[in-house]
């Protein structure tokens, strides 16, 4: 396969774009973009291309941004982005997903937007919202964030969401009406014996195995999970793991069993790499077992963290998997992970790394 590959990043101070050629063995970067709006999450439309970024604070505002000539120029809206008169307002925009023509946008406090003009307008998706335990949702130490989407591929009305700290939520109707899914993972931050509770489990990140809708992975607050049957129940695949906790999960583009993850030390312990040494962790099946690649990662002072959304794969073969760091620096690996290269330095905290590739 030939064609342009983009790690497309979201930073606390706009987006950032890193191009290079399926080679991937030099990386031009570009931007800031969005006037450095702080931005949580930047993904590209498979289809055509346009990138969509996901931003605000409680200062600027929700919105989200669009460009359709690769990054060079933006705009942004954020109508309909709000909730009714009365209810607190939305503060930024934490997610997006694009499946079945429509584009969907996750915000704090935890909802569910979505918008059917490639995000000029916005509708509630009000159900969620009615769900009977949203009175009971807590935030996590980013704020009460929907910050996982997951569409089903080929049923427009089956949707996962993952919200801090609420747990996993599904809808078989279009979002009407929403299940928790959280059985088997744990809170162990609540009282003993109130540790698997059917909500208000922190979940971190929330993927969906390539080409097996039913196959979901989740890394937790406490813990990392996988299920098979749509997260109706879950089990934990933590063994072999230096750590439970731990925010990023990032899929195969064609392998279900396989998935990497980023290990911190602990929520408590300064949420670093365990021994300040950087490994990428990866799982050849489902979670049975785990290896750690640290060829070209930093093996001493490494007290960086990976946000949630900041590790990502590529659709090449072989698959190159890319990370970004608190610190501002991405690392990239072209071979699934076995090595790796620092391709940029001295970004700000980098919140999202997606990735898109145009063939030719």
């Amino acid at each position: 396969m030939t064609g342009t590959v983009q790690v497309l990043l979201g930073t606390k101070k706009g987006v950032f774009i890193l191009e290079s050629d399926a080679a991937r063995v030099a990386w031009d970067l570009r931007g800031p973009y969005c006037e450095t709006w702080p931005i949580n999450h930047v993904i590209a439309d498979p289809a055509t291309g346009a990138l969509y970024g996901a931003g605000g604070n409680a200062w600027f505002g929700p919105a989200v941004w669009r460009s359709t000539d690769g990054g060079t120029t933006w705009t942004h809206s954020s109508r309909g982005l709000a909730y009714a008169a009365g209810e607190e307002p939305v503060a930024s925009v934490w997610s997006l997903a694009m499946g079945h023509g429509r584009l969907y946008a996750g915000v704090e406090p935890a909802g569910l937007f979505v918008s059917d003009d490639d995000g000029e307008t916005w509708s509630h998706v009000e159900g969620l919202q009615n769900t009977p335990s949203r009175p009971e949702w807590n935030p996590g130490g980013a704020g009460l964030i929907l910050h996982s989407l997951v569409l089903h591929p080929d049923d427009p009305k089956q949707i996962w969401v993952g919200i801090s700290a609420a747990g996993v939520f599904h809808t078989a109707d279009g979002g009407a009406t929403w299940e928790p899914r959280n059985r088997g993972t744990r809170a162990d931050f609540m009282p003993e014996g109130q540790n698997y509770p059917e909500h208000g489990q922190c979940v971190h990140c929330l993927v969906m195995a390539p080409g097996r809708p039913a196959r979901l992975y989740q890394q937790n607050h406490c813990g990392m999970y996988r299920s098979d049957d749509g997260g109706r129940s879950w089990a934990s695949v933590e063994e072999g793991l230096p750590s439970s906790f731990g925010f990023p999960a990032a899929v195969h583009p064609r392998d279900p069993e396989r998935l990497f993850l980023v290990p911190l030390n602990g929520d408590t312990a300064g949420r670093y790499m365990p021994d300040a040494k950087a490994a990428v962790w990866r799982t050849d099946d489902g979670g049975g077992a785990w290896t750690a690649a640290r060829e070209g990662l930093p093996q001493q002072n490494a007290f960086f963290n990976v946000l949630r959304q900041a590790l990502a794969t590529d659709r090449l073969a072989p698959a190159g998997v890319y990370f970004g760091t608190g610190s501002g620096e991405v690392y990239a690996s072209r071979d699934e992970g076995a090595a790796w290269k620092r391709i940029a330095e001295h970004l700000p905290t980098i919140s999202s790394v997606e990735t898109f590739v145009a063939t030719v």
